[in-house]
């Protein structure tokens, strides 16, 4: 991918940044979750943990965010990754994830799969993730709007179980604010905080499929005007598989254990 600039001229100038993600930073800190998930924690224990069917929900759940808890670290970390005034945002996204992972493995006790190992250059895709801020910042945008459409796609499995769905809620839309946050501080100046249709970046296309969509609970939407704002009045679900399938190349599958040998 091609370096950018971080605010490219014409598009905002370094005081307006400045008070952008200062004050867009000051918010995100305001949405800090450990009160609220520690409640949701005690409450999800006190009406028995996590039900054996919900495992394996959660546990994907705790896949996605334990790819966004690692890749924001791996990129605070990162020498060469230059994010300037952006690092402030990144840095308070990265401690919301850190708590999302704590809930998620808190909840799961023994339950919880082994976190795996992630390549975040996607076998190659975005070899210079941890290097350029444009190509951090594209990927951060993709794994944020993936995680919003995740979650809403594995709600309805929570939905008899009410402390669950509670704090997957909470996760959600915290998520969602991540997105608009990270969309706001894109490379692209026409990149507004929503989606609009299923337009995209290159290599991140996936993530958009079907948010095109205009009708909601048999309405077309579009009807009544603007097609655009019919499709950013609404964000579509993702299934796993399509999930899965996006962050495949992001994951290092881990090493089966060689056969033993017989007697």
């Amino acid at each position: 991918m091609t370096s950018t600039t971080m605010f490219p001229d014409g598009d905002l100038t370094r005081r307006d940044a400045l008070l952008r993600t200062g004050r867009l930073a000051r918010l995100l800190a305001a949405a800090s979750l450990p009160v609220t998930l520690g409640v949701a924690t005690r409450r999800a224990h006190a009406q028995g943990g996590v039900p054996e069917e919900l495992v394996d929900v959660l546990n994907f759940a705790l896949t996605l965010e334990r790819l966004e808890d690692e890749f924001y670290k791996a990129g605070l970390a990162a020498g060469g990754l230059n994010l300037g005034d952006a690092r402030a945002v990144f840095e308070q996204i990265s401690a919301h994830e850190t708590a999302h992972v704590t809930l998620l493995t808190t909840l799961l006790g023994e339950a919880a799969a082994p976190a795996p190992t992630f390549d975040f250059t996607g076998g190659g895709a975005f070899g210079n993730v941890l290097s350029n801020p444009g190509t951090f910042i594209t990927l951060a945008q993709g794994f944020e709007d993936l995680g919003v459409r995740a979650y809403k796609g594995q709600l309805a499995a929570l939905q008899r179980q009410a402390a669950l769905l509670t704090a997957a809620l909470r996760i959600h839309s915290v998520e969602a604010r991540h997105a608009a946050m990270v969309r706001r501080l894109s490379q692209s100046a026409a990149t507004k905080p929503w989606v609009t249709g299923n337009a995209s970046i290159a290599d991140l296309q996936p993530v958009y499929e079907g948010e095109e969509v205009t009708t909601q609970l048999g309405v077309d939407v579009a009807q009544f005007g603007n097609a655009d704002a019919a499709t950013e009045a609404f964000d579509e679900p993702l299934t796993r598989e399509q999930v899965e399938a996006f962050i495949e190349p992001f994951v290092i599958p881990a090493e089966e254990p060689p056969p033993e040998e017989e007697t």
